[in-house]
């Protein structure tokens, strides 16, 4: 893998040479027209089971979600708390792998245009191969990829692939990142950058807002491309918080609490709906 500093981020020009519109950029543009911070929950991928997923994601968009980050279940998912790694326990043990997430992809563009992000880690896809993986993504219908664990100087390998395909590649910042590392990754930045928010794993703290104000704002002026806030977000309040500065915020553990708690229930959609759509009141009350 590369490391060369002077080639760290060449990648990025691949994406200048085929930049062409997409649902995020296009989704992000109408709510900045509105006035409004996109709300961007995060669901497990086969948690509770994939029929369940896939209307849930239709719950998720209905009750008011802009775009929609779903996670690709593995093994040791290392920048999670214990609510999302457990997620990823019960998607495996019921046969998740990136084929059946791909198909689910597949399944929701039969009905919806929401914007769908895939999160997870770089394992799965070397194993499942890049080249494969970038087209059988693009023809399912994936906007943009997030792979929690590979550095920005190593993406390369993947980056020109996922470039061809018309697939982002979303870019994590966090409180640690130095300014001048800061400047470049936002100027690579694909679809919307990923601020997060504290140290440690998801579900672990509650967001500090005005902690990461200046932070946010400060980003915000290094790049083109909106900025969204995650990791610590579980109330309507906090979401209302974050959406005073941020252009997205992310919900992801409080979510899947519900998920967990109700997963087996008839009331799950119900509960999600009344989560989200709690959320997206929240949000409103920001403009």
């Amino acid at each position: 893998m590369p490391t060369n500093t002077s080639s760290s981020f060449a990648a990025a020009d691949v994406f200048a040479e085929i930049k062409q519109m997409s649902r995020i950029d296009d989704t992000f543009r109408e709510l900045k027209k509105r006035g409004e911070t996109a709300l961007i929950p995060f669901i497990t991928a086969g948690d509770p089971d994939f029929a369940k997923t896939l209307e849930l994601v239709s719950t998720l968009e209905r009750s008011g979600a802009d775009l929609i980050e779903l996670g690709m279940p593995f093994s040791d998912p290392m920048a999670d708390g214990p609510t999302i790694q457990a997620s990823s326990e019960r998607a495996l043990a019921g046969g998740a792998s990136i084929s059946k997430v791909l198909d689910l992809v597949s399944a929701i563009r039969r009905d919806s245009q929401i914007p769908l992000v895939l999160m997870g880690y770089y394992n799965p896809i070397f194993c499942y191969g890049i080249k494969r993986f970038a087209q059988d993504a693009a023809n399912a219908g994936v906007d943009a990829l997030l792979l929690v664990d590979l550095p920005p100087e190593e993406r390369e390998e993947i980056a020109h692939d996922m470039a061809r395909a018309g697939i982002s590649l979303i870019t994590l910042l966090a409180p640690t990142t130095p300014p001048e590392r800061m400047e470049r990754l936002a100027a690579q930045a694909q679809g919307y950058l990923y601020y997060v928010s504290m140290t440690g794993v998801t579900g672990a703290q509650k967001v500090a807002p005005e902690g990461i104000r200046d932070a946010v704002e400060r980003l915000k002026k290094m790049t083109r491309v909106p900025v969204g806030v995650g990791f610590g977000i579980t109330t309507v309040e906090d979401a209302r918080a974050v959406g005073e500065f941020a252009d997205g915020v992310v919900v992801g553990s409080a979510l899947v609490k519900i998920i967990e708690e109700y997963g087996q229930h008839a009331q799950l959609f119900a509960k999600v709906a009344e989560f989200i759509s709690g959320l997206k009141r929240g949000l409103a009350a920001v403009q």
